[in-house]
């Protein structure tokens, strides 16, 4: 059964002013999964679904799934349709007027629909041609932007397709049967791409598709009852009843899992296949040494995954480790006995940080651990993109030299000007900030493959380790050091209880008062500019307005008479290195008494005399970044007390974040959380990966099981085929399901 297109003109479908190829019916065998778009769809189309997806080959618009189905009995919820968001919605026509413009010349034509309950007004202007189509009982599909005029609910322009009724009436009761049960697939779309364009696309290909060779070994889809590739393919995009799409699905959720699994096993394997210097400290060496002067235990955790470094480094095959670690649990320390090891050897280490910031933290914190003479042994070197020309040129020539055995900067590291005389360690602090050609670029700067140590202070649920990760190995840090404070933390909701920020402000005197110090952190630098050095955005898309600035809150402050002798000073990205240095020496020194800060300060930042952290807007953070900034205080024995100020209403998906920090300091039960509160589906991410790498059908919070069995299952053929010679459509799919983006990630990653 087809459907009746309404509101075409020539070529351009459903009004949006995208023009499509008319496109013969293909012959079955015309394309192969790796055939062009536009070779089967025509140079237009293709081109209109390059702009709004970036698809290229007939595989990656075939694995444009469907987000849901609907059926055309069926009608949507117009009363929770949201204002400003395109929506696809299945509905029917009340009624149909056309009215003349009274300011100027012209006609608009409203047609109300409905859902049996709700009412949408659709808006054309200039046609009343479509009262031809638009008759009150007609069903179809409609699409558009959700707007609002005077109070009541519209899509002006709206693309449709309207159900042909009139095919049913002579084709049989079976049929008509079949025609109103079948569900409709509604794809993601865009403004220009409306779903049913993409639906008859789609259609066209599986039409001209030839056979295509399943991905999964023969024994792995039977074990596993499950559909061939090309049978899946068609039931999820043409199901003829609910259980074609479910079972589909769950093929292709588990043929997702088993190839990105596959991938990183494929990769891990070929990490393992390279040599480079092994690495052993030396009797009386910088790590003897400097394990002799600790002036504390480390420990059992620290101990362990020690030992795991030193195992993999006295080994002449690349290290690629992975540290996650609770807020304060010492990483550093860890990482920099791995490179005292390397010194040891002769070798230089690299530590790569992801702003100016903690890069000047990480060189005063890593020299005080040190001690004088081996700090002068040793000479660690600061280089970041703004250091001072005489002081760069030194620090370049250290390096080059082999005179400084730890360099530590920012992405400056990978800059051509820098060499090494011996790279033997890279180390990367919070990973997730940089990109796949940055990484890379500071891993060929050694003669040999380098040691790989990777660390992050987000925890990583065990699910998301396996579908990002991995190809490392991963050691974990749950354990704290003695004699930590510990942190109270609290929800200001300013929704509820507006009257408490007054009491915020006076709670962070007190603490002032008794000689601590404090943070307060904004979202963003002033208005319409945001924290450009090392936030994470995109975390908190469901905020919307004003975001508290640093400029707005500074003269808060300093304009309040509880702070009037206090020493109040802001700390962002937009100063310049000299200046956030300067800023952050004064804090640690208790030169002042309160930084009004950005992200800028999420990680690293080390004042034990630091006990309050304000955030301000803290529904504007995502779980993570909560958490870590929360870790800045109680570092020492001073107490530390977290006031987490919200204006979100209580029950919303923002609120529900900022109370999930709240209610523990535990930062893997918040990693399964956050999880779960995002329904994580792009953990390979455009931020990862550079590129189109988002998981399709998998998800990790969901679909733990299934992809530790496919991880298990792809272990197993690749035991028995490293190769994957006997496995051509296998590898062939690893090729295909990763762009060469992703592919850069993940084997740089």
């Amino acid at each position: 059964m087809t459907a009746e297109k309404a509101g075409a003109t020539g070529a351009d479908e459903g009004g949006t002013g995208i023009r499509t190829d008319a496109v013969a019916t293909p012959a079955p065998g015309s394309y192969t999964l790796d055939s062009k778009l536009s070779g089967a769809l025509g140079g237009r189309t293709a081109q209109a679904i390059g702009r709004a997806f970036g698809y290229a080959t007939v595989g990656e618009l075939l694995a444009h799934y469907p987000r849901r189905y609907a059926l055309r009995g069926e009608l949507t919820a117009l009363a929770s349709l949201p204002l400003d968001e395109n929506v696809t919605i299945v509905a029917e026509v009340l009624e149909v007027r056309v009215r003349e413009m009274r300011q100027r010349r012209g006609s608009i034509l409203e047609a109300k629909i409905s859902d049996g309950t709700g009412i949408l007004t659709l808006t054309f202007f200039n046609q009343k041609w479509r009262e031809n189509d638009l008759r009150p009982g007609r069903r179809g599909i409609f699409a558009g932007k959700v707007g609002d005029y005077k109070g009541n609910r519209q899509l002006a322009h709206p693309d449709y397709e309207l159900f042909d009724e009139s095919e049913t009436l002579t084709a049989g009761d079976a049929a008509a049967k079949r025609w109103a049960e079948s569900p409709i697939p509604i794809y993601p779309a865009t403004g220009t791409l409306a779903s049913w364009q993409l639906a008859k696309s789609i259609a066209l290909l599986l039409d001209g598709l030839g056979p295509v060779d399943d991905p999964l070994p023969g024994d792995v889809r039977e074990r596993r009852s499950l559909l061939a590739h090309r049978s899946a393919l068609e039931k999820i995009h043409r199901p003829e009843r609910e259980s074609d799409w479910k079972e589909a699905r769950r093929t292709l959720r588990f043929t997702e899992a088993f190839v990105l699994q596959t991938a990183l096993l494929e990769r891990r394997a070929e990490l393992r296949r390279h040599t480079t210097t092994a690495r052993h400290p030396s009797a009386g060496g910088a790590l003897e040494r400097f394990d002799a002067s600790l002036p504390f235990s480390l420990t059992g955790d620290q101990q362990a995954v020690g030992a795991e470094i030193t195992d993999d480094l006295e080994h002449p095959v690349p290290m690629n480790r992975l540290i996650q670690g609770e807020v304060g649990s010492g990483k550093t320390v860890v990482a920099l006995r791995a490179m005292l090891a390397v010194a040891d050897s002769g070798g230089q280490s690299a530590l790569l940080a992801p702003t100016e910031v903690l890069a000047g933290q990480h060189l005063r914190s890593i020299a005080r651990m040190l001690g004088p003479e081996l700090s002068a042994e040793l000479m660690p070197t600061l280089l970041t993109g703004q250091l001072p020309v005489a002081d760069r040129k030194k620090a370049l020539l250290r390096a080059a030299a082999g005179q400084s055995r730890i360099v530590i900067g920012t992405h400056a590291l990978i800059g051509d000007a820098v060499s090494f005389a011996d790279l033997g360690l890279v180390v990367v602090d919070e990973q997730h900030r940089f990109g796949v050609e940055q990484r890379e670029a500071l891993r060929l700067k050694g003669q040999h493959p380098p040691h790989v140590l990777v660390l992050t202070a987000t925890p990583i649920p065990r699910t998301v380790a396996m579908t990002v990760f991995g190809d490392l190995d991963v050691s974990t840090i749950r354990e704290l050091p003695a004699g930590r404070a510990g942190i109270e933390s609290h929800v200001v909701p300013l929704a509820d209880r507006p009257g408490w920020r007054a009491r915020v402000w006076e709670r962070l005197a007190e603490e002032l008062a008794a000689g601590r110090q404090g943070f307060v952190v904004c979202p963003a630098i002033e208005a319409r500019v945001a924290e450009d050095d090392g936030a994470e955005a995109g975390e908190a898309a469901d905020v919307t307005g004003p975001a508290a600035t640093v400029a707005s809150v500074l003269a808060e402050l300093t304009g309040h008479p509880r702070f009037a002798e206090a020493r109040v000073a802001p700390l962002h990205g937009r100063m310049s290195a000299d200046e956030k240095d300067r800023t952050m020496r004064a804090f640690a020194a208790g030169e002042l008494d309160v930084l009004v800060a950005t992200t800028v300060i999420e990680v690293g930042v080390d004042v034990p005399n630091a006990s309050a952290m304000v955030v301000v807007d803290a529904d504007r953070f995502g779980v993570s970044q909560l958490h870590q900034l929360r870790g800045r205080v109680g570092r020492g024995s001073v107490p530390g007390l977290c006031l987490l100020v919200t204006s979100a209403e209580a029950g919303s998906l923002a609120r529900q974040r900022v109370e999930a920090v709240a209610a523990t300091l535990d930062g893997f039960e918040l990693a399964r959380v956050d999880l779960e509160l995002r329904q994580e589906g792009d953990v390979l991410g455009a931020t990862q990966s550079g590129g189109r790498s988002s998981l399709k059908l998998l998800r990790v919070a969901r679909d733990g099981d299934l992809i530790a069995d496919a991880r298990d299952l792809a272990e197993g053929v690749l035991a028995g085929d490293p190769g994957l010679t006997a496995h051509p459509a296998l590898a062939a799919a690893v090729r295909r399901r990763l762009d060469d983006e992703s592919s850069g990630y993940l084997s740089k990653g």
